[in-house]
C-alpha cells in the first residue's frame, strides 16, 4: 500500500468516524440508558442527552483512523499473491485485526462516555479522574474483550472501488441487521463497563454478564436498547461508509 493511499485511508476513516459519532450521539445515549442496570429514568432519561460527548469527540478520529489504516494495510498485504476465492477471508482477517487495534483507543473512550451518560450530573473529566483513582488504567479497559467480540462479528467492504452511495446503502442494511443480532453482546458490554469495582460484572466475564441479565430480566433485558441501536448503526453505516469512500476518492 502506497504512502498516499495510507494517509487517505487514515484521514477518510477519521473524518467519517467523527461525523457519525457526533451526529448520532443522542441515540447512543438513549441506548446506553435503556441498557443500564438502574433503568432509563434513573440513568437520566432524556436529560443531558449529550453527556459524555467530549470523550467521543476526542476518541472518535483516532479510533476510526486506527481501524481503517490497519484494515487497508493488512488487506493489501493479504491480497498480494492471494487467489480470488480467498478474498472474503482476507477481508475478515483485516477487519478483525483492525478492530483489535482500534479498540485500544475505543474502549477507554467508551468507558468514560458510558459512565458519563448514566451520570449526567458529572463531567467527563470527573468521570475520568474517578475511574483512574479507584481502578487505575485497567479500569479504562473494562469490557475490552466484549467490545472486540461484538465488533468482530460484522464487517464488510467491497474489493474494488464503488460509488459512495452504493457503499452507504449496503452499510445501512448490513449494519442494521448486525446491530439486532449483536445487541445481547452490547448489553453485556454496557453492564461490564458500568459495573462497580469489585462486583461480579467488573471481572469482564461476558458469559457471566449475559447469564445474569437472562436470569433477572429475560429476553427483554438481553435486547434492551435494540431499537435505538439499530437506528444508530443503520444510519451510521450509511453516513460512515459513504463519507469514507467519498473522502478517500477526493484525497486520491
Amino acid at each position: 500500500m502506497e504512502a498516499r493511499e495510507s494517509w487517505a485511508a487514515l484521514a477518510a476513516g477519521g473524518v467519517a468516524g467523527v461525523c457519525v459519532d457526533l451526529i448520532l450521539f443522542p441515540l447512543d445515549t438513549v441506548k446506553t440508558r435503556l441498557q443500564s442496570p438502574q433503568g432509563f429514568r434513573k440513568a437520566g432519561g432524556f436529560r443531558g442527552i449529550y453527556a459524555g460527548v467530549p470523550s467521543t469527540a476526542i476518541g472518535s478520529f483516532p479510533n476510526a483512523a486506527a481501524f481503517f489504516i490497519t484494515y487497508e494495510n493488512v488487506k493489501s498485504m493479504l491480497y498480494h499473491g492471494s487467489t480470488p476465492y480467498l478474498t472474503p477471508a482476507a477481508h475478515m482477517v483485516a477487519a478483525s485485526l483492525g478492530e483489535v487495534v482500534a479498540c485500544l483507543i475505543r474502549v477507554p473512550s467508551e468507558v468514560v462516555k458510558q459512565r458519563a451518560q448514566v451520570s449526567p450530573s458529572s463531567s467527563t473529566l470527573q468521570i475520568l479522574s474517578r475511574t483512574l483513582y479507584h481502578e487505575g488504567i485497567q479500569g479504562l479497559y473494562r469490557g475490552y474483550k466484549s467490545t472486540v467480540l461484538r465488533e468482530d462479528l460484522w464487517s464488510w467492504k467491497q474489493g474494488h472501488v464503488v460509488d459512495s452511495w452504493q457503499s452507504a446503502v449496503c452499510g445501512a442494511f448490513a449494519g442494521g441487521f448486525a446491530a439486532a443480532v449483536t445487541t445481547p453482546l452490547d448489553v453485556a458490554k454496557t453492564r461490564i463497563m458500568l459495573a462497580k469495582a469489585g462486583s461480579s460484572n467488573a471481572s469482564g466475564n461476558v458469559l457471566a454478564a449475559l447469564g445474569g441479565i437472562w436470569r433477572t430480566q429475560g429476553l427483554s433485558g438481553l435486547f434492551a436498547g435494540v431499537v435505538p441501536r439499530m437506528a444508530a448503526i443503520s444510519l451510521g453505516g450509511f453516513i460512515f461508509l459513504g463519507t469514507y469512500e467519498k473522502t478517500r476518492q477526493l484525497l486520491l
